[in-house]
């Protein structure tokens, strides 16, 4: 279900959280009149409302709730409303104290902020499906809902529990995955430190222990925290669905966030939502302008919404500057860019009191029209008025970056040869190099289709999973162009060692083996001397981190080691594969080498950004339903910058003029262009 077909609103959605509970009513006509100043059509409600909605266990108060349904209906204000469940009230942490959470050394958390639940907790699951039966049974009909929002930011500050509910549960999914004991036993690896199991009630979570737990158990607990999440989900999304069938239902995801495998989470959303706070002074957003990217793919490339981010500074960092003047426009601008069709903050009004209240807004507490950062939101909000043809554009993506949950936690488990590779990090130095380059990025599993794609990256693509070598080789057979690194293909789903010598698995599309691997300690380097990778790359470069002894199997060295015990071995390789070409980069190389590595690649291949423009110029392009291509340009530098143009004729949406030959971009500036 796209955006575009909530035909209550086939619109940018333009909005942010609203929490007119805090505020006397008085304040809320005032609230609708400036929305409606600053273009908003549709607003969060009721995400923290549980305790108001519900003052004890049998007790329910909706008259506040009617009147403001009514009043947004009255003023054509849609409704994303929230099932309100993201924080219990004190009175089921009262009744039911053992609903709330456990760490891993057998505390209990205590009431009192927000998120005090454990998702497996039979009353924090009953008591909060109760109400949202009555909120979907109440609401159903009313014009002003247009969508729902299931509780708030999932695994945020809880992201495991190991209570004593979620440790027989632990078992219960166990047994759905293994059907035997014996199998776990042989999955996890339990001959190990004596820690075979003969009863399923032997196992227990893996809390705080001596040392190391067993791998394979951390890895299966962590998908088991993330499917237990998932079900809480789905048990409020079950009654939704019920009642109204023709809604679309999402919860906020917060982007390439660690406990959740949110391509799985993806199938049983309508729409992917998430919130995104970048460091305002750190410049180039790039972090934000891969997770836009990450969260468009999770449903093949379906338009996202930003459901979060701010207008002016956040409250809490160790400290919170403002972002600059411009500055909210242009990055607004950059989720459109990277497929987004809605446009949201947290949160309308400033709060008075309680733990965000220096988190900015949409307008201040006073509601005060002559600030700064409302007459930006006022500006932007009527801007997007001007987009309904972009909504439901997908974003053009030649090259594919493989990303997988379980991966990520495996690798980053413990007792690994180096705790400083981390995937995230990883990852972000190679999108980097094609977000420099402006070449579209969709994010795959590493199961996925990949025949559409020039280019498919994999860094420390640690474990291969059944059926992934396959897809990996079929692939580059057929013409296509792999890149992986080091650390990859190490072990399968279970963290079990691939056995046939490293990396066994993609030993034969790489045309390698690994003998031995040389993870460097802080500070210390090797270098890289490279031949023949292509024009202007020739040379010596710095690498760090890690380094591979490789031994060629078929494969091409591109580039080798200079120093110690194993200098002049291959670092960086490419095997011809059938009709394709497999890269292997068996160390981390100074960014100046992943660029030139990658720029030489994507130079091979003719990919290259839709226009020519100096570095700090962002541009990606988005394709309507009528093949209309939408170029979006950026401009991140505090300067002017001149955009070169193709022959022709090319109209600005967003000024509403028409250039040929060249656009100058103001500081900040933005322009979404399309041929005449």
């Amino acid at each position: 279900m796209s955006i575009s077909k909530n035909v209550k609103l086939p619109h940018m959605f333009y909005g942010g959280d609203y929490n007119p509970e805090q505020w006397p009513e008085e304040v809320w006509l005032e609230d609708m009149r400036l929305m409606k100043k600053a273009g908003v059509n549709i607003v969060s409600i009721g995400i923290f409302s549980w305790a108001v909605l519900q003052p004890g266990p049998d007790t329910y108060d909706f008259a506040w709730m009617d009147r403001l349904m009514d009043l947004m209906a009255e003023n054509g204000i849609m409704a994303d409303l929230a099932t309100a469940t993201a924080s219990p009230p004190a009175w089921l942490a009262r009744l039911h104290p053992e609903s709330l959470p456990v760490d891993e050394n057998g505390a209990r958390y205590s009431q009192g902020s927000r998120q005090h639940y454990c998702p497996n907790s039979k009353a924090f699951r009953l008591y909060g499906q109760r109400l949202v039966r009555k909120l979907a049974e109440r609401y159903k009909d009313h014009p002003a809902l247009a969508m729902w929002h299931i509780n708030n930011e999932y695994a945020c500050h809880i992201s495991e529990c190991y209570c004593d509910v979620c440790a027989s549960e632990f078992r219960l999914w166990l047994q759905r995955r293994y059907s035997t004991l014996d199998e776990l036993n042989a999955r996890w690896g339990t001959n190990f430190w004596s820690q075979k199991y003969y009863d399923w009630e032997e196992i227990v979570l893996p809390r705080k222990t001596p040392t190391y737990p067993n791998p394979g158990q951390q890895l299966d607990y962590k998908r088991f925290m993330s499917d237990s999440l998932l079900d809480a989900y789905l048990g409020e999304q079950r009654i939704l669905k019920e009642i109204t069938p023709h809604l679309p239902i999402m919860t906020n995801l917060m982007g390439a966030h660690k406990p959740l495998d949110q391509f799985e989470w993806a199938k049983h959303m309508d729409v992917i939502t998430w919130d995104s706070y970048p460091e305002p002074t750190a410049g180039i957003p790039v972090f934000a302008a891969m997770q836009h990217d990450l969260m468009r793919s999770l449903k093949g490339g379906e338009p996202f919404i930003l459901m979060e981010q701010v207008t002016s500074q956040v409250n809490w960092r160790q400290q919170n500057p403002l972002k600059r003047p411009g500055v909210m426009r242009l990055w607004s601008y950059q989720t459109v860019a990277h497929g987004g069709d809605g446009v949201m903050f947290f949160q309308w009004r400033q709060s008075w009191a309680g733990a965000e209240k220096y988190h900015g807004a949409m307008v201040n507490q006073t509601g005060d029209e002559n600030t700064r950062v409302y007459r930006e939101v006022v500006q932007l909000g009527n801007e997007l008025k001007q987009l309904d043809g972009i909504v439901d554009a997908r974003v053009e993506a030649p090259v594919a970056i493989v990303f997988d949950w379980p991966t990520w936690w495996a690798l980053e488990l413990d007792s690994k040869p180096s705790r400083d590779v981390l995937y995230l990090d990883q990852i972000k130095q190679y999108y980097s190099v094609l977000f420099e380059r402006n070449i579209g990025v969709d994010f795959v599993q590493p199961d996925a289709d990949l025949g559409k794609y020039k280019l498919v990256l994999a860094p420390t693509m640690y474990m291969v999973a059944p059926g992934v070598a396959d897809n990996l080789e079929s692939y580059v057979q057929g013409g296509g162009t792999l890149l992986t690194t080091f650390f990859s293909g190490i072990v399968d789903e279970n963290d079990r060692i691939h056995t046939g010598g490293y990396p066994a698995p993609l030993r034969k599309v790489l045309g390698l083996c690994v003998e031995e691997f040389d993870p460097m300690l802080p500070g210390q380097t090797n270098a890289i001397q490279v031949e023949g990778l292509g024009a202007g790359t020739d040379g010596e470069y710095s690498c760090s981190l890690w380094s591979d002894i490789i031994r060629l199997e078929g494969a091409q060295p591109l580039a080798r080691f200079t120093q110690d015990f194993f200098a002049g071995s291959p670092a960086v390789t490419v095997h011809a594969f059938g009709s394709g070409k497999a890269y292997y980069v068996g160390t981390q190389g100074e960014a100046a080498f992943t660029s030139k590595l990658v720029g030489g690649i994507l130079d091979e291949l003719n990919l290259a950004a839709p226009l020519a423009a100096p570095a700090g110029v962002e541009m990606t392009v988005r394709v309507g339903n009528d093949g209309q291509r939408y170029i979006f340009v950026l401009n991140h530098l505090a300067v002017p910058a001149d955009v070169q143009l193709p022959q022709g004729a090319y109209s600005d949406l967003l000024s509403g003029g028409s250039f040929t030959g060249a656009l100058q971009l103001a500081p900040n500036g933005v322009a979404i262009l399309h041929a005449n």
